[in-house]
């Protein structure tokens, strides 16, 4: 076969694999397609695929094919990076600041310091650092990919629900929207080039610059022609940060950032980002796949990816828990919200995809993450559907 017909072939198994996993097993109430999409990522990588029938893994993932199929998910990553970055709402965190300021504090606060205590754990073996990585970026890498809230797969779950519009759910996304600000600013953090700092500094003035001007052209256009520029914009975005020695995904994400939601149709938007998910994310959670390994043994990946999920899940409860108190939830609230903002998915593992290409935490440091953020979304809706149901007159509580 020649690489165009080797290249069809793995999107063929990138599409009708998960699709029939999902479909034929009937996963949807607690591995919805997203996840199962992810673990076939998994399965069809070099760990798994790759050891099993490694003949037939070299065969159809060539470089040329990888290199293909790496291409179309770093565009699609990056509007999805944009989205989140569009779906941003601080007006409602403004204007709800010290109940917002609260919850979303110990949200993200109580699970990085777990997070970061699980990373030191794991510094005290090989294996799991990278080459370039610092003890300091590995252990704030590690405790924020913990804190991380999914807040595009968030708003599926929500949707699923059917809570997404009610205020509970607006409640939700105002504290996801502000761990959101907080996840890319450490992301800035820890890829800062001091030997680069120079252009970093450039970059921010210049994009504090271009932003304003972009906004001010944005107002002016027509809702059809948004649709257009925001692509230009978020490509300009992505080379001008990865020029700077940032990643191009921190590009991305401020991209969105400066996008106002109110400039478009909702629905057109909702689409747009249901459409990425069925179209191109595929790819990306193959590509993801690819990166897998456990070069320092399964049972070890597996540990860690257990002693990291429960960093996460019982920081989250923890920091949500403390911050009911404060707020004075009524019984059950604090359980509710927790379960939904512990869901990690795809932000997490785009946030530990840059990782490992900064040479931060190896390829086996990558597949605890992603077993854990897969773990993490699975229990979502389990916890939270039978929490709806005891808990129905929460769903119309403002704050």
């Amino acid at each position: 076969m020649n690489t165009t017909e080797i290249y069809l072939l793995a999107m063929l198994l990138i599409f009708a694999v998960p699709w029939l996993i999902w479909r034929l097993g009937r996963t949807d109430y607690y591995a919805p397609l997203v996840v199962v999409q992810i673990l076939t990522g998994i399965l069809l990588g070099p760990g798994l695929l790759g050891q099993v029938f490694p003949d037939y893994y070299r065969f159809v993932f060539t470089p040329a094919v990888i290199q293909s199929l790496n291409g179309i998910a770093w565009w699609a990553v990056m509007i999805f990076v944009m989205i989140a970055g569009i779906e941003l709402d601080l007006k409602k965190a403004w204007a709800h600041r010290r109940e917002s300021g609260i919850t979303a504090g110990l949200a993200l606060g109580v699970p990085l310091l777990f997070g970061g205590m699980a990373a030191f754990v794991l510094l005290g073996f090989d294996g799991w650092i990278g080459e370039r990585g610092r003890p300091w970026q590995f252990v704030l890498g590690i405790g924020m990919a913990c804190a991380v809230t999914a807040l595009p797969i968030l708003i599926l779950f929500m949707e699923k629900l059917d809570i997404l519009r009610q205020p509970v759910g607006q409640r939700i996304l105002r504290y996801a929207s502000l761990d959101d600000i907080a996840i890319w600013g450490v992301l800035a953090l820890i890829l800062m080039d001091w030997q680069r700092v120079g252009r970093q500094v450039v970059f921010l003035i210049a994009f504090t610059v271009v932003g304003w001007l972009f906004r001010q052209l944005m107002v002016r256009l027509a809702e059809r022609d948004r649709w257009y520029v925001i692509f230009i914009w978020l490509a300009l975005c992505g080379f001008a940060a990865d020029w700077a020695g940032l990643h191009f995904m921190v590009g991305a994400f401020l991209a969105g950032a400066v996008i106002e939601a109110e400039w478009f149709d909702q629905e057109r938007m909702d689409l747009l980002r249901h459409f990425v998910l069925m179209i191109v994310m595929p790819v990306f959670f193959l590509s993801t796949g690819l990166r897998t390994e456990w070069g320092v043994g399964g049972v070890a990946v597996f540990l860690a990816a257990g002693l990291l999920l429960l960093a996460s899940v019982g920081g989250k409860l923890l920091g949500v828990r403390l911050a009911g108190r404060l707020l004075n939830w009524g019984p059950g609230e604090a359980g509710l919200i927790g379960w939904l903002l512990q869901t990690k998915a795809l932000i997490m593992i785009i946030f530990a995809n840059i990782l490992l290409d900064r040479h931060i935490i190896t390829n086996e440091a990558f597949t605890a993450l992603l077993l854990m953020a897969v773990a993490s979304t699975m229990l979502t809706v389990p916890m939270v559907a039978p929490r709806l149901k005891k808990l129905g007159e929460l769903i119309g509580r403002a704050s």
